[in-house]
This record gives structure tokens, sequence and C-alpha cells, in this order.
């Protein structure tokens, strides 16, 4: 009965969310491709219901990037299945476009009605389900058990604000978590809160994101663009609204010394890219985009007070340019973004108090050394200039955040592992 009332209202908002698509599509235009899949409505004919498709969902950027890790130990234990890749947002699938190969599929995550759930599933066949993360929809998880799906979660992680608002529906969460075959956490804190919700947890194998190798050539072309600039770099990585006019008011008070170090700023949203270009400009600062610079920084972006970051698949270059970041996300209560890839790169991390998206990770770094937490974003401002004014303290923190990164890998081995029991 009370998932009925749930599939009720998940069809009367199906039109708010076809206007909310339009809107959204004026500013990224990746909304407008494909609308009727959300509804599993598919132009292609339905795939043959042979058991070799292999269904991975990542629903947005952060994921999919991790899923670039478990797509290519699904390949490399088996070969002979197809990999149908689902998303739910459009940076996600512009992401996903350059991981599928030669027979992969790609979608939209259905919209949470029993009858778009049921089409997607007769429509692709799939053998197995992996969700990642913490993307579990009451009538996705019902309707997959109703077929004979196994669907697991994968890389899962649920923080204590999104527990309490799964207690708080109890009554629809606890059915569909205790639906999935199963579930691996990424810490035990993780399989603590989802074990509280009825999922069935059957370990805790850490995070995907450490299993991820940036882009080689992509860090080489950022140090070697830093060394040629002369001067240090400070990204804010991932920054959120309202994080960029809190920056430029730390740098306006910093004064000259503000002025020796080349800032790049990385928004986490792209449609938000001529919004702040628009913010930095009205500021008084000159700026440079990444987007207008071709292969590499002229000697007129060179003298800019600031970078925009505003293209998409290049966090590894980014990350390579600078000598430290400033973790978007964090000095707000918006939980943070993931940090692991900055240590990857060998990219120290300054951190505000709000990281609960990715509490283990960030303590794990600050423990290791790779990251520093500050109370603020001034203080953070203020942490980085003197860092990076201190190249060989500089050159020891990045040492211990690519040792950090390094010591983490593993769970993609131990998530094939898990998956033999549905795959053989």
């Amino acid at each position: 009965m009370v998932r009925q009332l749930y599939s009720l209202l998940a069809r009367l908002v199906q039109p708010l969310v076809r206007r909310k698509l339009m809107r959204r599509g004026r500013q990224e235009p990746g909304y407008l491709v494909a609308v009727e899949e959300r509804f599993g409505r598919y132009d292609t004919a339905a795939l043959p219901h042979d058991g070799r498709t292999l269904w991975v969902h990542a629903v947005s950027l952060g994921e999919t990037r991790a899923a670039a890790v478990l797509l290519a130990a699904l390949r490399a234990q088996w070969p002979g299945y197809r990999l149908l890749l689902t998303h739910g947002t459009a940076t996600g699938r512009a992401e996903g476009a350059g991981l599928l190969r030669e027979g992969d599929l790609q979608a939209w995550q259905p919209w949470d009605t029993p009858e778009a759930v049921q089409r997607f599933l007769g429509h692709f066949h799939p053998r197995l389900g992996i969700l990642l993360e913490t993307e579990v929809w009451p009538n996705l998880a019902a309707g997959c058990a109703c077929a004979g799906v196994p669907l697991v979660l994968a890389n899962a992680r649920l923080s204590e604000k999104s527990l309490h608002q799964a207690q708080r529906l109890a009554w629809l969460s606890i059915p569909t978590y205790r639906s999935l075959a199963a579930v691996w956490a990424q810490t035990q804190d993780d399989a603590t809160r989802l074990t509280a919700i009825g999922a069935p947890v059957r370990g805790v194998f850490g995070n995907l994101k450490f299993d991820a190798t940036p882009d080689a050539e992509q860090v080489a072309r950022g140090q070697a663009w830093r060394t040629a600039l002369g001067r240090p770099v400070i990204m804010f990585a991932s920054s959120r609204e309202g994080e960029e006019a809190e920056l430029l008011a730390c740098l306006r008070q910093a004064g000259a010394a503000a002025r020796e170090i080349q800032w790049l700023i990385v928004p986490r949203h792209p449609q938000r890219f001529d919004e702040v270009a628009e913010l930095v400009t009205r500021q008084g600062y000159s700026l440079a985009r990444r987007s207008q610079w071709g292969s590499a920084p002229t000697l007129v972006e060179m003298s800019a007070d600031v970078w925009l970051g505003d293209s998409l698949g290049e966090m590894a270059l980014y990350y390579g340019l600078s000598d430290a970041a400033l973790l978007g996300g964090s000095f707000a209560r918006l939980g943070g973004q993931n940090l692991i890839e900055a240590a990857a790169c060998g990219c120290p991390v300054f951190m505000g108090p709000h990281t609960f998206n990715f509490d283990e990770a960030a303590s794990l770094a600050q423990e290791a050394g790779a990251a520093r937490r500050c109370g603020d974003l001034a203080a953070a401002v203020a942490a980085a200039q003197r860092l990076v004014q201190q190249p060989l303290r500089q050159q020891a923190m990045a040492r211990e955040a690519s040792r950090f990164a390094q010591a983490h890998r593993g769970a993609a081995q131990r998530t094939r592992e898990a998956l033999a029991a549905y795959l053989g």
C-alpha cells in the first residue's frame, strides 16, 4: 500500500519532471537528449533476452568516474558481456559516453514509476544491476526483485544526514534497501548506517575512486604549464555557488600577497561557468577561460588574475597545474567534494569543516599529511598561500598525497570478486 501511494505521486509529478528537464536543457543541452528514455520509451529494438547484459548505474559525474574503474574490471573478467551504462545527469552521461566500447549501450535511468521501470527492464533484459554509491529507488528495486534481476549497491555510502532522512521515511526506505541482493560499503561507518535501514551489507571494500588512475598526459601537461608560468598556482576545486564570491573577498583582503599567486577556479557545475566568469570580471579581476586558450595559455592568459577551468574531462590537468587545491563544498554545509583525485595527482588539499559526504577519505587524508582541515575559507586561503611559497614543504605534502592515494587501492578487485557470486 505504501509503495502504491509513492507510485501514484511519481506518476503525478511526471509533467513537472518534463518541464524541469526543458528548463535545465536551456543551460545544458545534454538534458534534452533522448528525453523519452527517462520514461522507459526507446527508439532502438529491444535487446535479446540472452543474459549477456551487465547494467551499471552511475547517476552523476563523480559516480561515472568511479564507474570507469569498475567497467574495466568487468570487461577483464567477463569479456563476453555487453555493458549498459545509465545516468541521471547530463554531465554523467557526457562522461560516460567516453567509457563505451563497441557493443556497449547507454541510456537514462528510468523515472521511478512501475511502468517506466518495467519497460526499462523489458527492453534491456539485464542479467545483473550494479548501482553505484547512493542511488536506490523504491520501484526500481521492487521491479528488479519481481523480474528476478539481482540488484546490488557497490561503492555504497550513506551519510549521517541521509540516514536520518531515510529513517523518517522508514516505511518506504527499509523495504527498498532490504530488497537489494547485496551491498558493499566504502567504510565501516557507511556499513553501520546502511545496516540500520535494512540494507544487506556483505562487506566493506573501500572506495573505487582510489583505483582510478589519473590521465598521466594531462598531469604532465599541467605541470609543464605551471613551470612555464613561473609562479605558484592555487586551485578552487569543484567550487559551489557562493564560494567563488567568498574567495574573491579573501583575495581582496590579502592584497599584494594574493597577486603573487595564480588563482584557478573550477566550478562543480558546468551550467555555472558563465555566471562565475561574470562574477570575477565584475569584481575587477582580469580573467582567462580555459575553453578559449587552446592547447596552452599564451602570455596574455598567463598575466590574468584568475583562470577559469570551464572545460570537462580535464580535472587531472588542473590538479597537475596546481601547487595546492581548496576543496569546494567543504566551507559551507554542503558535505564537500571528493579529494581522492587530487591526492592521486599529487596535489595537496585544504578543506573546510564540512566533509560529511566523504568523511573517512577526508580524515584519512588529513592523518596521512595529504590534506589539512581549516576552520573557514579565509584560513584555508592563508594556509595554502603559506604552503606554496615554501617549495620544500609543498613537495613533501605532494608526496604524502600520492602515497595516501596509492595506499588505499583495491576496492575494484574486491568488488569484482564479490560479483562472481552472481556471474560465475
